[in-house]
């Protein structure tokens, strides 16, 4: 099958000209012309999961291997190391980023993961109405996502209305409208400026919130794919990070 198939079929599905301008969805690796024998789903790359990978086959990832320009090519760099193995195997890919952020992703972690009854969805921010206990609703969010412990700034009792972005949304903080704002990566400061305005926050961190893409994913193309005699495989890459409680030891 052709790889510009695949590109047009994702691209009706979550068109990538609604990326932000900073983003670099898109086809990144590889051409049009490819043919493709095999499709793997990642939320992000990593040398051990890229040794899986058969030769001619495309990845569609979540978080783009390239987000700015390469000057250099050498081979020391996470993305430039990458690059080198996918080119060597003929493999191509496709990043699906923001795009998917604002039609897919964010509703489907909401609803599927979390629970929540969306009533409102604006791009990259959706919205539920909650009316629970602030410690009953986050304690909830904690053991459906899985974490290890609870990051927190808690400004009400209740929770009534809130808003989630996966990932790492604190950018958009002026645009919430919400009592409690649930998403990743947030900063020291972040939480002083959400104080400030009233608005508790729950880390809901960045990995933990998006691993669900390539879950997601596989359930929107995977008919697709059947139809033209291809398979896809999620081969998910790994977290980096690892945490452990005071007194626990360090592995």
């Amino acid at each position: 099958m052709k790889l510009k198939e695949i590109y047009q079929f994702l691209d009706e599905l979550s068109p990538f000209e609604l990326q932000e301008k900073w983003d670099n969805s898109g086809l990144l690796v590889g051409s049009l012309e490819d043919e493709i024998k095999q499709v793997y789903i990642s939320i992000d790359l990593d040398e051990e999961n890229l040794e899986q990978v058969e030769e001619n086959s495309l990845i569609i990832t979540h978080h783009p291997l390239i987000f700015s320009a390469l000057k250099k090519v050498n081979y020391d760099t996470y993305s430039t190391k990458l690059l080198k193995v996918l080119i060597k195997k003929n493999i191509a890919l496709i990043s699906m980023h923001t795009n998917i952020d604002k039609t897919h992703l964010n509703k489907y972690v909401a609803k599927e993961v979390l629970g929540l009854e969306v009533v409102n969805s604006e791009e990259f921010i959706c919205y539920a109405d909650v009316n629970e206990d602030f410690s009953t609703f986050a304690n909830k969010i904690s053991k459906k996502l899985g974490l290890e412990y609870i990051k927190y700034v808690k400004c009400n009792d209740k929770v009534k209305r809130v808003a989630l972005v996966t990932g790492a949304g604190m950018s958009l903080i002026n645009e919430v409208n919400a009592d409690c704002f649930l998403t990743g990566d947030i900063k020291y400061h972040d939480a002083m400026d959400a104080k400030v305005r009233g608005i508790s926050l729950i880390d809901i961190r960045h990995y933990e919130s998006e691993k669900y893409f390539s879950v997601l994913l596989m359930g929107l193309i995977e008919e697709y794919l059947k139809k033209n005699e291809l398979k896809a495989i999620i081969t998910a890459s790994k977290n980096p990070f690892k945490f452990c409680t005071q007194g626990e030891t360090v592995e």
